[in-house]
C-alpha cells in the first residue's frame, strides 16, 4: 500500500506538483493530427496536465497549443478566428501565433507597440506519424522526442485513442498487471476448451504467475512466467517507460511494434494513445473500443466510449451467467475501463492489500515517486529525457528452457528497430 502522501505525489499532475513538474520535462502526445485536419480549421479544446489549452493549425499547416484565456481580459480562445497565420480572439481582435506572440492588436492605436509586450502561454508542437507532440517544460531548447518505434514508422502506422474517467496511474497500472488477463479477459477459458501447447492453455492451467523484474534506464521491465512443457516456461515480457508509457506482451517477443501512452488530462481524466504498426488484427487487439460517442467540443468531449458507468458499461449478465463471457462486458477495452474507473477518480491506495502478483506495480510506483522527488530536490533531468534511444524497446511472449537466463536470452529480441524472424506462438482460442 501507499501512504496518502505518496499517493498524492504519484497522482497529482497539475502545475507546481512534483509529478506534474516531472512530466513537463518530457515531450507528450497531446492530440491526433486528424483532430486538426486542415489549415485554419476550427480550434480544439485540449485538457493536458490540468491546463486548459487550445490547439489550432495555422495557415501554413503548423500546429499551435496555447492557453485558453486570452491574455487581454480572459475570453476563451476557443471562440477565436483561426485565420491568416494566427488565432484571433473575437473579443477585441488580438491575434497570436504558435509561439504565443501577439502579432496583431487592432484595438490599440496604430503607433502603439503594446503588442510586443504581450505574450500568451504557448507550447511548441511537433507532428510525427499522426500524433501531435508538445513540450510543456521550461527549457528554451526542448529535449529530443523519444525514439518510440511505433511512432517512427515510415509507412503503415495507426493511432487510436480513448478517454478514461480516472487518474492516469490507475489506468496505467492495468497495463502492467499481467495476472489480471486470465481472469478479467479470459476467465471463461478453461483447460478443457483450450488446445494444449497454446498460450491460453498455459494461462488457464496456471492463472497465477511468478515474476522477475529488471530496472532499466527507461523504467522497469517484467518477466512473468508459468510452466509450459516439462522443460520450458511460458514468459510474458513487457515494460513501463517513463513517464507514462507501456508496452504490453501481445504476440511473439520481438515482432510487435507498439506503445501505449497514458496521458493525464488532469488528475481525474486520462487520454489513452495506442501507437502501433497494424500488420494484423492481433496488433490492435485490446486497443480502444470502436463503439464511441460522437466527439463534442467540451473539455472532456474527445474519444469517449459509449459504454460508461451510467449504463453499467453495457454489461450482459446472461452472457456472464452462461460463461460466454467471464465479465459480461462487451470488449477487452471496456473490461479494463470498467474496473479501473470503478475504483473512483483517484483510488486511495492505503486501502490496498498487495500480493506477489503486484510486484511490477509496486516497483513502477516507486520508480516514479523516487524520480519526482529527485527532480524536485536536484533539478537533474529525469530518466530518458535526454537519452531518446533508450525508448527503442519491444515486448511480447516467448517459450524458453527452464534453465535459461531470461534477460540474457531475450536481450536482442527486446530491441526495437531490428528485423526479427520469430515464429508466432500458438494463441488462445476465442472460446
Amino acid at each position: 500500500m501507499l501512504s496518502n502522501q505518496d499517493n498524492e505525489l504519484l497522482c497529482r499532475v497539475g502545475p507546481g506538483t512534483p509529478m506534474g513538474n516531472l512530466m513537463r520535462q518530457y515531450w507528450m502526445p497531446a492530440m491526433r493530427s486528424d483532430e486538426l485536419p486542415a489549415p485554419d480549421c476550427a480550434p480544439l479544446r485540449v485538457m493536458l496536465l490540468g491546463e486548459k489549452l487550445i490547439g489550432f493549425r495555422m495557415t501554413n499547416g503548423k500546429v499551435g497549443l496555447m492557453q485558453d484565456a486570452c491574455p487581454h481580459r480572459g475570453a476563451s480562445m476557443f471562440f477565436g478566428r483561426n485565420e491568416e497565420a494566427g488565432l484571433r480572439c473575437v473579443y477585441h481582435g488580438w491575434k497570436f501565433d504558435t509561439t504565443g506572440a501577439c502579432v496583431d492588436m487592432p484595438s490599440e492605436p496604430a503607433e502603439s507597440n503594446f503588442k510586443n509586450k504581450v505574450h500568451a502561454r504557448a507550447y511548441p508542437c511537433v507532428e510525427r506519424c499522426g500524433v501531435v507532440w508538445t513540450y510543456m517544460g521550461p527549457r528554451e531548447v526542448p529535449p529530443p522526442l523519444p525514439d518510440l518505434e511505433a511512432n517512427m514508422l515510415e509507412t503503415g502506422w495507426a493511432v487510436n485513442n480513448l478517454q478514461r474517467a480516472c487518474n492516469w496511474m490507475q489506468a496505467l497500472e492495468g497495463d502492467i498487471d499481467t495476472v489480471h488477463v486470465p481472469f478479467l479477459h479470459g476467465g471463461h477459458r478453461t483447460m478443457a476448451n483450450q488446445e494444449p501447447g497454446t498460450t491460453g492453455y498455459y494461462s488457464a492451467r496456471e492463472p497465477a504467475a511468478r515474476y522477475k523484474l529488471l530496472d532499466e534506464d527507461y523504467g522497469v521491465t517484467y518477466g512473468a512466467w508459468r510452466a509450459a512443457e516439462d522443460d520450458t516456461f511460458y514468459w510474458r515480457i513487457a515494460s513501463f517507460l517513463f513517464p507514462f508509457y507501456t508496452m504490453t506482451p501481445t504476440g511473439a517477443l520481438g515482432v510487435r511494434k507498439q506503445v501505449r501512452a497514458w496521458v493525464p488530462m488532469d488528475d481525474d481524466h486520462t487520454l489513452y494513445f495506442v501507437m502501433v504498426e497494424p500488420s494484423s488484427r492481433a496488433d490492435i487487439a485490446g486497443g480502444p473500443a470502436t463503439d464511441e460517442l460522437p466527439s463534442d467540443t467540451s473539455w472532456y468531449g474527445r474519444f469517449r466510449a459509449r459504454a460508461t458507468v451510467e449504463n453499467d458499461y453495457e454489461i450482459d449478465r446472461e452472457a456472464q451467467r452462461t460463461m460466454k463471457s467471464y465479465t459480461g462486458l462487451p470488449s477487452i477495452t471496456i473490461q479494463d475501463q470498467a474496473v479501473t474507473e470503478s475504483m473512483g477518480p483517484i483510488y486511495q491506495r492505503d486501502h490496498e492489500h498487495l500480493g506477489t502478483s503486484d510486484a511490477m506495480i509496486i516497483r513502477t510506483r516507486r520508480r516514479l515517486i523516487d524520480a519526482a522527488r529527485a527532480f524536485a530536490a536536484t533539478g537533474a533531468a529525469p530518466p530518458g529525457v535526454d537519452n531518446p534511444s533508450i525508448y527503442g524497446q519491444r515486448s511480447g511472449e516467448i517459450i524458453l528452457p527452464r534453465t535459461a537466463d531470461v534477460w540474457e536470452e531475450t536481450k536482442d529480441l527486446r530491441k526495437a528497430f531490428v528485423k526479427q524472424e520469430v515464429a508466432p506462438l500458438p494463441r488462445a482460442s476465442v472460446r
